[in-house]
Protein backbone atom coordinates (compact mmCIF):
# COMPACT_ATOMS: atom_id res chain seq x y z
CA UNK A 1 0.00 0.00 0.00
CA UNK A 2 1.56 2.99 -1.12
CA UNK A 3 1.36 5.88 1.47
CA UNK A 4 1.54 9.85 0.83
CA UNK A 5 2.41 12.17 3.80
CA UNK A 6 0.80 15.68 4.15
CA UNK A 7 1.74 18.19 6.23
CA UNK A 8 -0.45 19.71 8.99
CA UNK A 9 -1.23 23.22 8.85
CA UNK A 10 -3.63 24.78 11.05
CA UNK A 11 -6.70 22.65 10.43
CA UNK A 12 -7.18 19.28 9.30
CA UNK A 13 -8.05 19.31 5.86
CA UNK A 14 -8.17 16.49 3.30
CA UNK A 15 -7.78 17.87 -0.49
CA UNK A 16 -10.91 16.36 -1.75
CA UNK A 17 -12.14 18.09 -5.19
CA UNK A 18 -13.95 15.35 -7.01
CA UNK A 19 -16.34 13.79 -4.19
CA UNK A 20 -18.16 11.73 -7.40
CA UNK A 21 -15.41 10.12 -8.56
CA UNK A 22 -13.67 9.53 -4.64
CA UNK A 23 -17.57 7.76 -4.46
CA UNK A 24 -17.26 5.69 -6.95
CA UNK A 25 -13.63 4.48 -5.75
CA UNK A 26 -14.79 3.71 -2.45
CA UNK A 27 -18.41 1.80 -3.76
CA UNK A 28 -15.73 -0.17 -5.49
CA UNK A 29 -13.17 -0.65 -2.84
CA UNK A 30 -15.61 -1.19 0.38
CA UNK A 31 -16.50 -4.65 -0.45
CA UNK A 32 -13.18 -5.36 -0.41
CA UNK A 33 -12.75 -4.20 2.89
CA UNK A 34 -15.81 -6.28 4.52
CA UNK A 35 -13.42 -9.37 3.34
CA UNK A 36 -10.65 -8.05 5.03
CA UNK A 37 -12.56 -8.31 8.00
CA UNK A 38 -13.92 -11.09 7.43
CA UNK A 39 -10.95 -13.28 6.86
CA UNK A 40 -9.00 -11.23 10.01
CA UNK A 41 -11.66 -12.54 12.00
CA UNK A 42 -11.46 -15.74 10.73
CA UNK A 43 -7.01 -15.98 11.22
CA UNK A 44 -7.98 -13.85 14.85
CA UNK A 45 -10.67 -17.09 15.61
CA UNK A 46 -7.66 -19.82 14.69
CA UNK A 47 -5.19 -17.84 16.94
CA UNK A 48 -7.84 -17.94 19.78
CA UNK A 49 -8.11 -21.79 18.90
CA UNK A 50 -4.41 -22.40 18.94
CA UNK A 51 -4.08 -20.51 22.04
CA UNK A 52 -7.06 -22.59 23.35
CA UNK A 53 -4.91 -25.47 22.47
CA UNK A 54 -2.31 -24.67 24.41
CA UNK A 55 -3.96 -23.98 27.53
CA UNK A 56 -5.62 -27.69 27.51
CA UNK A 57 -6.56 -29.79 25.14
CA UNK A 58 -9.95 -31.32 26.95
CA UNK A 59 -11.61 -28.09 26.94
CA UNK A 60 -11.55 -24.29 25.55
CA UNK A 61 -12.99 -22.93 28.86
CA UNK A 62 -9.58 -21.97 30.36
CA UNK A 63 -8.38 -20.07 27.05
CA UNK A 64 -11.27 -18.25 26.61
CA UNK A 65 -11.79 -17.04 30.38
CA UNK A 66 -7.84 -15.91 29.32
CA UNK A 67 -8.31 -14.73 26.04
CA UNK A 68 -11.88 -12.93 27.34
CA UNK A 69 -11.22 -9.22 26.72
CA UNK A 70 -8.08 -9.96 25.17
CA UNK A 71 -7.53 -7.71 21.87
CA UNK A 72 -5.48 -9.12 18.73
CA UNK A 73 -1.99 -7.75 19.17
CA UNK A 74 -2.25 -8.75 23.14
CA UNK A 75 -3.03 -12.32 21.72
CA UNK A 76 -0.06 -12.71 19.50
CA UNK A 77 2.52 -11.83 22.46
CA UNK A 78 0.85 -14.15 24.40
CA UNK A 79 1.22 -17.03 21.91
CA UNK A 80 4.91 -15.91 21.09
CA UNK A 81 5.63 -16.03 24.96
CA UNK A 82 3.87 -19.68 25.00
CA UNK A 83 5.80 -20.47 21.72
CA UNK A 84 9.38 -19.70 23.03
CA UNK A 85 9.08 -21.13 26.15
CA UNK A 86 7.97 -24.29 24.16
CA UNK A 87 11.07 -24.06 21.83
CA UNK A 88 13.02 -23.29 24.72
CA UNK A 89 12.55 -26.03 26.21
CA UNK A 90 12.72 -28.94 23.74
CA UNK A 91 15.77 -26.67 21.93
CA UNK A 92 13.95 -26.52 18.48
CA UNK A 93 12.77 -23.60 17.06
CA UNK A 94 11.04 -23.99 13.49
CA UNK A 95 12.38 -22.11 10.53
CA UNK A 96 9.09 -20.30 9.99
CA UNK A 97 8.11 -19.74 13.22
CA UNK A 98 9.96 -15.86 13.57
CA UNK A 99 8.10 -15.02 10.01
CA UNK A 100 4.92 -16.37 11.57
CA UNK A 101 4.74 -13.71 14.41
CA UNK A 102 6.30 -11.73 12.11
CA UNK A 103 3.31 -11.88 9.48
CA UNK A 104 0.85 -12.10 12.65
CA UNK A 105 1.77 -8.70 13.57
CA UNK A 106 2.21 -7.05 10.18
CA UNK A 107 -1.97 -8.18 8.94
CA UNK A 108 -2.78 -6.78 12.51
CA UNK A 109 -1.05 -3.34 11.61
CA UNK A 110 -2.53 -3.31 7.80
CA UNK A 111 -6.25 -4.38 9.29
CA UNK A 112 -6.23 -1.58 11.43
CA UNK A 113 -5.09 1.12 8.71
CA UNK A 114 -7.98 -0.87 7.11
CA UNK A 115 -10.61 -1.00 9.58
CA UNK A 116 -9.76 2.63 11.24
CA UNK A 117 -9.22 4.54 8.17
CA UNK A 118 -11.47 8.00 7.80
CA UNK A 119 -12.90 6.68 4.73
CA UNK A 120 -15.17 9.67 4.11
CA UNK A 121 -11.80 11.91 3.38
CA UNK A 122 -10.57 9.65 0.54
CA UNK A 123 -9.63 11.30 -2.84
CA UNK A 124 -10.11 9.99 -6.66
CA UNK A 125 -6.89 8.18 -6.18
CA UNK A 126 -7.40 6.01 -3.66
CA UNK A 127 -5.64 7.77 -0.75
CA UNK A 128 -7.58 7.41 2.39
CA UNK A 129 -6.89 9.46 5.58
CA UNK A 130 -5.30 7.42 8.14
CA UNK A 131 -3.79 8.90 10.95
CA UNK A 132 -2.62 12.23 12.11
CA UNK A 133 1.61 11.49 12.73
CA UNK A 134 3.38 13.95 15.45
CA UNK A 135 7.07 13.75 15.90
CA UNK A 136 9.84 16.00 16.45
CA UNK A 137 9.75 17.25 12.34
CA UNK A 138 6.22 18.52 13.88
CA UNK A 139 2.66 17.18 12.49
CA UNK A 140 1.94 15.39 9.43
CA UNK A 141 -1.18 13.72 8.30
CA UNK A 142 -0.85 10.11 6.88
CA UNK A 143 -2.94 8.77 3.94
CA UNK A 144 -2.57 5.41 2.09
CA UNK A 145 -3.78 4.08 -0.75
CA UNK A 146 -6.40 1.41 -0.60
CA UNK A 147 -6.48 -0.08 -4.18
CA UNK A 148 -8.39 -3.27 -4.84
CA UNK A 149 -5.59 -4.72 -5.72
CA UNK A 150 -3.87 -3.67 -2.51
CA UNK A 151 -6.78 -4.66 -0.74
CA UNK A 152 -7.17 -8.10 -2.77
CA UNK A 153 -3.28 -8.95 -1.46
CA UNK A 154 -3.81 -7.84 2.24
CA UNK A 155 -6.92 -10.48 1.92
CA UNK A 156 -4.67 -13.02 0.41
CA UNK A 157 -2.04 -12.37 3.01
CA UNK A 158 -4.32 -12.97 5.52
CA UNK A 159 -5.15 -16.22 4.11
CA UNK A 160 -1.59 -17.21 3.48
CA UNK A 161 -0.81 -15.85 7.99
CA UNK A 162 -3.58 -18.66 8.77
CA UNK A 163 -2.15 -21.65 6.64
CA UNK A 164 0.89 -20.32 8.39
CA UNK A 165 -0.24 -20.77 12.09
CA UNK A 166 -2.24 -24.28 11.26
CA UNK A 167 1.05 -25.44 9.62
CA UNK A 168 3.00 -24.78 12.92
CA UNK A 169 0.92 -26.02 15.05
CA UNK A 170 0.56 -29.22 13.04
CA UNK A 171 4.44 -29.02 13.24
CA UNK A 172 4.66 -28.00 16.67
CA UNK A 173 1.89 -31.22 17.46
CA UNK A 174 4.55 -33.29 15.67
CA UNK A 175 7.28 -32.67 17.94
CA UNK A 176 5.00 -33.18 21.13
CA UNK A 177 3.87 -37.00 19.91
CA UNK A 178 7.56 -38.09 18.52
Amino acid sequence: MKKRIKEFLQHLYHDIEDDAKAEEYLEESLPLVGSVVMYFNALEKSLDSTLCEIFSDRTDAVGLIVLNKLNYSAKVDLFKRFADDFHRCIGKEPDRYKSLIASLTEVGQLRNLVVHADWENTDPDGYTYVRLKISAQGMNQEYVQFSSESLIKLIDKIAAVRGELDSYWEERCEILTS
